[in-house]
């Protein structure tokens, strides 16, 4: 890492903490950061964010949802997925898949790095992590450089989401824990049936590569308390995707299919900074045209894809979540920090670039 990622990385941190499905995007790829705040040293002494203070209290181990209004039988849900752009005559038409498996070793914990990085339980819920090894709320950008990764081709970015629980189970190692039972997260984990990164292009344009440590947070896990501005969940079943894809509801999915949900990553950049105060501002996501706004380039898009299987007909699963969100299916979210080896980076958009399907 040279000094200036490290500079960022100090400026990063003193941001104030803060908490999209994207239009158009054809082709599959992947980021990196700059901001202009400053960052403290990585601390020794883990802290923790308390569970409770203004506005936000522990929830009891039942009742703070989901509730039976959350859920809807997607075969009686008609049709709503809009279709694609229409590829231009300089579309980035092909995809690079990065293969970092569904998690199996169980790595969890509930710190948020991006957002609030330093602070112990600084999502009051439990995340997946795939990609680097170790990523916890004092990962720096060195140590995500140098990290062991679960996936195969050398990609040590981190890729994380918030955990899916069978409510009806029971999780013990985290069952009286901050960012578990302690907070209203209980049930079982469930492991992914799978776990697709894919990158694709731009019916626009061609991309450019995503600057390493680019970080992305997609979706808003406060989102039932925003407004939903910043919504960006997508909840579907297998056989199903392409006709329905709900936002603010989970799917009963008929016998025989599995529950999907997807994220849809921002895939414009403003070519200067791999982070903002906001941590949105400088990404951004195409126009339904699938154009980046002005100012902006495009990147490849991260497309994230999980599967559950066995929750056919079931009402008894939710994402964890903050305490308040009450497990709603509109705050699911996705957080990636790129830390792909420039050479890896350039495979990508090479294979995004000339329509070929890589990875």
């Amino acid at each position: 890492m040279n000094r200036g990622h490290r500079r960022n990385r100090k400026r990063r941190n003193a941001f104030v903490l803060l908490a999209g499905l994207a239009a158009g995007g054809v082709g599959l790829a992947l980021v990196s950061m700059q901001a202009n705040a400053t960052d403290a040293p990585r601390a020794t002494t883990r802290s923790a964010a308390p569970l409770s203070g203004p506005g936000v209290k522990p929830s009891p181990a039942a009742g703070n949802g989901p509730v039976r209004a959350d859920f809807v039988d997607i075969t009686k849900i008609a049709p709503n997925v809009p279709a694609r752009p229409r590829n231009g005559g300089n579309a980035s038409k092909g995809l690079f898949k990065t293969r970092c498996g569904v998690n199996a070793e169980g790595r969890h914990n509930s710190d948020n790095v991006i957002v609030a990085p330093g602070v112990g339980n600084g999502a009051h819920h439990t995340h997946d992590y795939v990609g680097a090894v170790g990523v916890d709320a004092f990962t720096t950008d060195d140590t995500l450089a140098a990290a062991r990764t679960t996936c195969t081709n050398g990609d040590r970015s981190t890729y994380y989401w918030p955990v899916l629980r069978d409510r009806e189970g029971v999780e013990r190692a985290d069952a009286g824990k901050p960012g578990g039972g302690a907070e209203g997260n209980v049930g079982k984990i469930l492991i992914p049936t799978s776990a697709s990164l894919t990158f694709v292009g731009s019916p626009a344009t061609k991309v450019v590569a995503m600057p390493r440590f680019l970080r992305i947070i997609t979706g808003d896990a406060k989102a039932n308390a925003n407004g939903g501005a910043n919504a960006n969940a997508a909840w579907s079943c297998t056989g199903f995707e392409n006709r329905v894809q709900l936002k603010d509801k989970y799917p009963i999915c008929p016998a025989g299919s599995q529950v999907v949900r997807t994220e849809r990553f921002q895939s414009c950049w403003d070519g200067r900074n791999t982070d903002s105060a906001d941590h949105r501002s400088h990404v951004a996501f195409t126009d339904a045209r699938g154009r980046c706004p002005a100012g902006f380039t495009a990147v490849p898009q991260l497309v994230q894809r999980l599967t559950y299987s066995g929750l056919a007909g079931s009402t008894r699963f939710a994402v964890d979540s903050f305490p308040e969100s009450l497990h709603k299916p509109v705050t699911d979210h996705g957080d990636f920090i790129n830390a792909m080896p420039d050479r890896l980076m350039k495979r990508a958009v090479a294979c995004i670039n000339s329509g070929r399907r890589c990875g």
